[in-house]
């Protein structure tokens, strides 16, 4: 009984790292989203979101996502990004911030336009609607068949070949994948599992393909690396243990030779800009819950949703 005690003990202190990536992510998004307006710097966003979770006592989990219209995913800013939004765009707001590698992730779409807000509102509902289901023992294939059917309901399509994902120490995308429709099989969640929901709505055909454009890049595995440059640059990212990093986050003296030498190697994986196939328009939301009993706890809830 002893050990019991104290194995339970010790994981509530890892949900309490959950708890407190998810507060600072909260408390960061609701800085950042007054920022994401018309003429304003998307790098400028990118580091306020950045520096203001190391501010906070925690570190980003992946370098600050700022998708715009038909980009559903991966596209953050340059070095000397010079691009700033303008007001016919929807964008997509998606960050994580781990303590200690323990992470939450979230993301929320913002309709600059003013002409798209059923859009941002079908994965809003089916973010929502997935969230009422969820309990231990709960499949994510039900979990995707409600997104999904939402999805659909509200007159939009989900992207069928992005997921919601499990979140594990220093593993931002790690097993189950949460599915935006259902499948013929699914995985049985249980108690005390950290898993992100993440709806994708388009008004297009319904799924991503890869642009080419990479901009974040993840340390795979490690083995010895000749060349000088590209050791330094091995040494420099060692430090996210796993976790994605962008390439403005480097050191950029003959950068661009020090990637090319690690990946062919097969030390890192890219991640380039995903962008919906027949130029659709997306909508993201997103959250980071811990399964209970009967339930769950939302520890990235919008401040006015309780």
């Amino acid at each position: 009984m002893a050990d019991r005690a104290m194995e339970e003990e010790e994981w509530e202190q890892i949900l309490d790292k959950y708890r407190a990536a998810g507060k600072i992510l909260i408390e960061v998004r609701d800085e950042a989203l007054k920022l994401v307006k018309e003429g304003e710097s998307l790098l400028k966003v990118a580091e306020f979101v950045e520096e203001g979770i190391r501010a906070k006592g925690g570190e980003p989990a992946f370098p600050c996502n700022i998708s715009r219209n038909e980009e559903a995913a991966h596209a953050t800013p340059s070095v000397n990004d010079t691009a700033v939004f303008s007001a016919d765009e929807i964008v997509k707001l998606d960050f994580g911030v781990h303590i200690d590698g323990y992470i939450a992730d979230s993301a929320v779409t913002v309709d600059l336009s003013g002409e798209h807000e059923e859009l941002v509102r079908a994965s809003e509902i089916a973010l929502n609607e997935a969230i009422k289901i969820i309990h231990d023992g709960v499949t994510t294939s039900e979990i995707g068949e409600v997104i999904g059917n939402t999805i659909k309901e509200c007159g939009y399509k989900p992207v069928v070949n992005l997921s919601g994902h499990g979140l594990l120490r220093y593993n931002s995308h790690a097993p189950p994948t949460i599915p935006n429709v259902g499948h013929k099989q699914g995985i049985r969640l249980k108690a005390n599992d950290v898993i992100a929901i993440e709806p994708f709505a388009t008004d297009g055909g319904g799924k991503v393909v890869e642009s080419g454009n990479v901009e974040i890049y993840s340390l795979l595995k490690e083995k010895p690396v000749r060349m000088r440059e590209a050791r330094k640059l091995l040494g420099a990212i060692r430090k996210y243990r796993g976790l994605p990093f962008a390439r403005r986050w480097l050191p950029q003296e003959r950068l661009n030779l020090a990637l090319r030498s690690l990946n062919s190697m097969g030390l890192l994986r890219d991640y380039p800009v995903l962008k919906e196939e027949d130029k659709g328009l997306v909508s993201q939301a997103e959250h980071t819950v811990i399964i209970k009993e009967d339930g769950c706890e939302i520890i990235t809830a919008m401040k006015d949703s309780g």
